[in-house]
Parts: structure tokens; sequence; C-alpha cells
């Protein structure tokens, strides 16, 4: 399998697709997804265009399929954008007509559901970016979060290398959407305490592939995943949803990747910083603490088995969190345990 490849970036005033593949929650939370679109002109330059199926809830898989393809294949449309995630994306990327994706390569920002497709990508040779999201994201509440700001720009215009930084600050508490009110006013947040690294001092260099991981485990039970040999050297990421799967159930999907021959493979795992609040499980910080803590002892105790040696770095602000940074999806990154250091290239 040969190596992804970065397609071209937009430019500021370019026209680029703002899609709903996994759900279409535009149309549930409007005032949401209209400051994300405000955001995205005002911000960033970029002028959104929308397809029929981007603000409607349960359309079939083949219409948001169709509109997929349809952005990848106006030639006027030069990134796009996925609104939010979902829960059954597995059944939309197998009506995607992958003939117009190779021809057309467009850079893909999502993620949570978005794997699917991100994944989907990858094994078309076509790099993709592990983040963004115009209602999460774009249009978090109170303001956009200057981190998250800074890296999607990057990911966005730039095309060079990046350095990821620990955040000063976290959240996984968003405002109630079914409230506007809400809108006006800033997320819990909570004062950042760095990454955590595990394993061997070394550097690590390679192309990234992973997501969220319940939905590598719908992947591999679809059989969707490249084979272990052709992610060997690769950097793994993973993070977990607002489902909060346990920490048996995280130990127990990588122990199925590491049966598979997967994880033997990856010298390096970025893992997220666990998402731990949700509104039907609104854990205080001491509880979210205890729940990250099992989260990583069950990652620990699954890449000991499988991947010993394997460099780990904890709380990565990659996934379910606020402040998110980008990651490149099939692009390259540099994990550097002697400078603390991981950088990726956009």
């Amino acid at each position: 399998m040969d190596l992804p490849v970065y397609p071209p970036k937009p430019r500021p005033g370019d026209r680029v697709a703002v899609v709903s593949p996994s759900a279409g929650l535009p149309g549930l939370f409007p005032h949401v997804h209209e400051l994300g679109l405000r955001r995205l002109r005002e911000e960033f330059g970029l002028e959104p265009v929308e397809y029929p199926t981007t603000r409607v809830l349960g359309a079939d898989p083949r219409d948001r399929a169709r509109d997929l393809t349809a952005a990848f294949a106006d030639p006027t449309i030069t990134a796009v954008l996925a609104t939010v995630g979902g829960d059954d994306l597995i059944t939309v990327t197998p009506h995607l007509d992958d003939e117009v994706l190779r021809a057309n390569p467009k850079p893909y920002y999502g993620y949570s559901d978005n794997t699917n497709v991100l994944n989907h990508l990858y094994r078309l040779g076509i790099v993709a970016y592990h983040g963004g999201s115009v209602l999460v994201h774009l249009g978090r509440s109170g303001k956009l979060h200057p981190l998250t700001a800074e890296s999607l720009r990057a990911a966005l215009f730039t095309s060079g290398w990046y350095d990821l930084a620990p955040v000063t600050e976290w959240g996984d508490e968003p405002r109630d959407w079914r409230d506007p009110s809400t809108l006006a006013h800033e997320p819990v947040m909570f004062p950042g305490e760095g990454w955590r690294w595990q394993g061997p001092s070394t550097v690590v260099e390679g192309r990234t592939w992973g997501g969220n991981l319940e939905i590598l485990h719908w992947l591999m039970a679809t059989d969707r995943v490249p084979s272990a040999a052709a992610l060997a050297g690769s950097v793994l990421i993973i993070e977990t949803s607002q489902e909060l799967p346990s920490a048996t159930e995280v130990f127990r999907i990588l122990r199925n990747m590491g049966e598979r021959g997967l994880l033997a493979g990856f010298p390096a795992v970025l893992v997220g910083r666990a998402k731990a609040w949700d509104f039907d499980k609104p854990h205080t910080l001491g509880e979210r603490r205890a729940w990250a803590d099992d989260q990583r002892d069950a990652v620990t105790r699954a890449l000991a088995a499988y991947a010993p040696d394997a460099m780990v770095v904890f709380d990565v602000d990659l996934g379910h969190t606020d402040p998110q940074l980008i990651v490149p999806y099939g692009g390259e990154i540099r994990v550097d345990a002697v400078e603390r250091r991981i950088s990726v290239r956009y």
C-alpha cells in the first residue's frame, strides 16, 4: 500500500463544503450550526457551502454518500468539513464513489464517527484530518477557543510542521444545545496538567492512523481496517466518545486489536484525554479524574501485553475535548520522548 498523499489546501476566500455524513444535527440545533458557519466566514475567511442532507435528520445513507461524493467532485470546493459525529456513518462509506474521491483529493476534517471517513480516505491514499467540527468546536458557546482556532487554522491553510502543546485548560462539559441562551456562556473549564509520558525515551517518526476507539472496533468487525503489515511503523491515535465506554470495554477493544496483530506494529501511541462527562453521567471533577485513571490503566495493561516497547502519551487533546488539537490522519508525525515534544505535518 502506497503512503497517503496530502491534498491541496484551501485559501482564505475559498468555498468549502459543510456536510453531515454522520448525523444531521444542524437541523435540530440550527442556532449552534449558524454560529459555527458565521465563525467559519468571519474568523477563517471561508465560504461554507451546504448540501441537501446537511440539516436533515435520518437522511438515507445513500443520499449522505451522494452529498459527500459531490463535495469532492465540485472543482470550486477546496476542503470538506463535517458538522458533527453520530453513530451510523459505517453505513454510508460503502456508497461513496471511490473513483471520484481518488481523482479529486481534498482535505477532510472530522472526528468521532467520522473515523469511518478518515479510515476510508486513508485506504484510498488521501491524508485527512482528525478534528474539527462545525457544531462542537466552531459552534462552541462563549467564543471559539484560541488553541482550537490556532490548530484548525494551521491545519486548514498551512503545510509545514506544527508543534502540538499541552493545554493550559481543558473541558469536556459542553453547554446544552437545547437552550439557545447558553451559547452566550463559556463552558466549564479546568486547569491543564500536562501530558503523561510512558515507555522508552526515544524519538518515533511515522504516519498516523486510528481515531475514535469505539468506531475502530466497528471497523474491525466489518473488516475495513488496513492490514497489520500496512500499518506497521505507524503511530496509533485513539480517543473515546461521549458514550463513555468503561475501562473494561477499552481494554477489550485494545485486546482485540492486539489479537488481530495490529498493536505490535505501533512504536508509539497517542491517547486522547478521556471523555468522562455527559449529560446523563454528570461526573464531578474527582470522578472524572478517577475515570481517566482507570482508562489509562486499561490502555497500559493492553499495551503491556501486545506492544510492551511502545512509547505512550496520555491526555493529548485530540478528541472529545475542549480545546481540540487537529492531527493529520495518515500524515506525518514526530513523537519525541526525549524533548517531550509532539510535532505534526499539516
